[in-house]
């Protein structure tokens, strides 16, 4: 009889262990639930209610390279110069950063021919009397603001390969219009244009201006 009793008791002990609720011990709990506001929230401490408060005036990103020239302001770019010099690295990073976000639109020779054309607008030559007649500080700055249908790049491209990528365009320019010298040099080396385009396919001559 006791061993029934015994299992009873047991099976209620059992039952009870799992039914039964514990309290939570929380160590600091301050910490743990904070009095914080969420940044869509309300909240009734600010005069428009809104959670999400604006940075303090001023208030720039870390490692953040700010640039003060205005889109318009094309005599001040202008002035500007590459503080780079174009070594093999650098023009290889201009080559990579080209390929990486311009080449979509202005193609891997610079004329226009990208992935996207023709169901957008075709680009500027990259080669044309024009554009090369701009300083690099003109490329530098149309990188960084943007141009018509071309939106700025300054938050994804750093200042660095902006200017990286103005050396490379600049390769590009020579390519299209090499100099005697250019051309002698050429033929003395095994390295051509096609050679350093990226693999779209059998290339195509370059198109007149």
């Amino acid at each position: 009889m006791w061993k029934c009793s015994l299992l009873i008791l047991l099976a209620m002990l059992a039952v009870s262990c799992k039914t039964k609720s514990f309290t939570q011990l929380e160590y600091m709990p301050d910490m743990y639930r904070q009095m914080s506001v969420q940044a869509q929230e309300y909240d009734p401490a600010t005069p428009n209610g809104e959670g999400m408060r604006p940075p303090v005036a001023g208030t720039v990103p870390r490692g953040y390279d700010p640039y003060t020239i205005a889109i318009m302001d094309t005599v001040a770019a202008n002035a500007l110069s590459n503080p780079l010099m174009p070594t093999a690295d650098v023009m290889a990073a201009g080559k990579k950063y080209f390929n990486t976000y311009c080449i979509v639109c202005h193609g891997a020779r610079g004329d226009g021919r990208g992935y996207i054309v023709p169901k957008f607008t075709m680009p500027p030559i990259l080669y044309s009397d024009k554009v090369m007649a701009w300083p690099d500080g003109r490329i530098y700055h149309t990188i960084t603001m943007g141009q018509g249908l071309m939106p700025s790049y300054a938050t994804q491209i750093p200042a660095e390969q902006r200017w990286a990528i103005v050396y490379y365009v600049r390769a590009l320019q020579k390519a299209a219009h090499p100099t005697a010298q250019d051309l002698q040099a050429a033929r003395q080396s095994t390295i051509t244009l096609d050679s350093d385009l990226p693999d779209t396919g059998k290339a195509e001559p370059w198109p007149k201006k």
